[in-house]
């Protein structure tokens, strides 16, 4: 109970701080070469410490598995979130990401979970909300950022619910080599897209990536792997309706950002919805 109580707390607050840091990072990287320069540095840290422990390494079969979760997990996932966020505000990038949990509900129901009526109403609900989102916001105005904060939570709950068969390494190895194969499809994206950097970053937004990798990647990914193995899969994506607050309210806090009410409803909508499809099972 201790365990996951902290692995909670870390994607609790940790994630929910880290749209406020790729708001920041983005003053002075590329969306796409910050991801690769975060996930890079974090996974090799991490992956070292753990071979240096004594951790086996992936087997050739579990690094294949570790490059799908690498492109669905990081590139298209975390990777979409930075760029969504070059047009949208941090707040309201989280408020979208929210919607996670109901796409890995629907996605479980290929792996044979029956949903019940109260799920499917969740679900129901949580998606009118995300039409409410994206019709009646900033992202109305912005069809890359709609885009991308439609992709990136579908990306990361398919990985959620594909990586439950796969032949994985354990879960800190896999969170470690993860980063470093989405680090390396980050790189690319951002060699093929032609980013380039305008200036040497400022201080700030280098401590924004410091942070991203040390706290972002290192602890929030690995709990959240880690809670993946060992907890329902609703619990561990139930971040989803606490992330939106925190970061609402540090980017109102810090950045000045401010949503009209269309937003603030949609966000009710949606984290209520979430709240039924991760509730607990009957008599759990």
């Amino acid at each position: 109970p201790l365990a996951v109580a902290a692995a909670l707390a870390a994607v609790y607050l940790v994630w929910g701080s880290t749209y406020l840091a790729i708001a920041i990072g983005l003053q002075g990287f590329p969306p796409f070469a910050m991801g690769a320069i975060r996930m890079l540095a974090a996974g090799a840290l991490f992956y070292a410490l753990l071979r240096w422990r004594g951790m086996p390494a992936p087997t050739g079969r579990q690094w294949r598995k570790l490059w799908v979760m690498g492109a669905l997990m990081v590139l298209f996932a975390n990777g979409l979130v930075n760029l969504a966020q070059t047009e949208v505000s941090s707040g309201l990038a989280a408020i979208a990401v929210a919607s996670m949990p109901l796409f890995v509900a629907v996605f479980s129901t290929l792996k044979g979970r029956r949903l019940g009526r109260l799920e499917w109403t969740g679900i129901a609900l949580g998606l009118s909300g995300v039409g409410l989102l994206n019709a009646g916001s900033e992202l109305a105005g912005s069809p890359l950022g709609m885009l991308c904060l439609v992709v990136a939570p579908l990306a990361w709950a398919w990985g959620s619910v594909w990586r439950r068969d796969q032949d994985l390494p354990s879960p800190f190895m896999n969170a470690a080599g993860q980063m470093l194969c989405g680090g390396v499809l980050m790189a690319l994206a951002s060699l093929l897209l032609g980013e380039r950097f305008s200036g040497p970053p400022s201080l700030d937004a280098v401590l924004a990536v410091v942070y991203l990798g040390v706290f972002g990647s290192i602890v929030g990914y690995s709990a959240y792997v880690w809670l993946l193995g060992n907890v329902r899969p609703a619990l561990a994506t139930s971040y989803a309706y606490v992330n939106p607050a925190i970061a609402v309210l540090l980017g109102a806090l810090v950045l000045q950002e401010r949503f009209d009410a269309d937003t603030w409803l949609a966000m009710a909508v949606i984290l209520a919805s979430v709240v039924l499809v991760t509730r607990p099972p009957r008599g759990a």
